[in-house]
């Protein structure tokens, strides 16, 4: 599961990019309780939200030139600047190469096999999100991707992370776990977009999961919130009740009130 215990190779950090940074403050923090806080005003408009107190998420305001809204999720490395070049010799690309974040740590935002962009973070002073896996906070990932073996593949090389197949009604899941750690790290899974004719649309991605109370309180307040919700509420046995959804910005999302969250 995901813990602020961080190892290499699991979600440390985790943002969203918005052509409205006002809007989703007041979004995101109506429907989860998130406070906004600026970095400071050499951030260039980036902050951070927390949840009493504790930082769960960042935000940032982003030009028509930085793409669509969306959510990015970062992984941890011990050396931003290697996994960068791993994941180049592994077929993936460098959107923004390593640099320093004001002696916080060292960011980049690189590209998969696929062209999914996703983040690396080499902790400094700042190790990651402070709170996981609770409510208001991220509890899983799910990568959507055309080629579940070459997904498995390409993270593997760059990130050390492994994968495992696990039974559920109706398939076969692949969870993702880090370099070693077994089932109990596991933070994520790959889900091919075949399979998922309604995550096709706009490509592949990675989507995020926040921990929620109410899952069916979290839709009705997103709609009136004017989100859009993706996938209605739905109960997985084992898993939990979740939900999918769009902000008012186009950044995708996703809520489950876990059948054993942990705090």
């Amino acid at each position: 599961m995901l813990t602020t215990r961080f190892v290499d190779g699991a979600p440390n950090w985790i943002d969203v990019t918005t052509s409205d940074i006002d809007g989703a403050r007041s979004f995101y923090g109506t429907l989860f309780g998130w406070q906004f806080r600026s970095a400071g005003p050499d951030a260039g408009g980036y902050g951070f939200f927390q949840l009493d107190g504790r930082t769960v998420a960042g935000g940032a305001p982003a030009g028509p030139e930085q793409g669509p809204p969306a959510w990015t999720v970062y992984f941890q490395s011990e050396d931003a600047q290697a996994t960068a070049k791993a994941a180049e010799l592994a077929h993936g690309r460098v959107l923004f190469q390593p640099m320093d974040v004001m002696g916080q740590g060292h960011m980049a935002v690189l590209a998969d096999q696929a062209g999914v962009p996703f983040g690396i973070w080499q902790p400094g002073r700042t190790k990651g999100v402070d709170a996981a896996n609770e409510p208001g906070a991220l509890c899983w990932v799910e990568l959507y991707t055309p080629d579940i073996a070459a997904a498995a593949a390409f993270y593997h090389q760059v990130l050390g992370l492994e994968t495992s197949a696990v039974p559920f009604p109706g398939g076969t899941y692949t969870c993702v776990n880090p370099a070693d750690g077994g089932d109990d790290t596991m933070f994520g899974g790959i889900v091919p977009l075949a399979d998922a004719p309604s995550e096709a649309e706009g490509g592949p991605y990675w989507l995020p999961y926040f921990e929620v109370e109410d899952t069916d309180a979290v839709v009705d307040k997103a709609q009136q919130l004017g989100g859009q919700v993706r996938m209605p509420a739905t109960t997985m046995e084992g898993v939990g009740r979740m939900a999918k959804f769009t902000d008012p910005y186009g950044a995708r999302f996703a809520v489950i009130r876990s059948e054993s969250p942990q705090g």
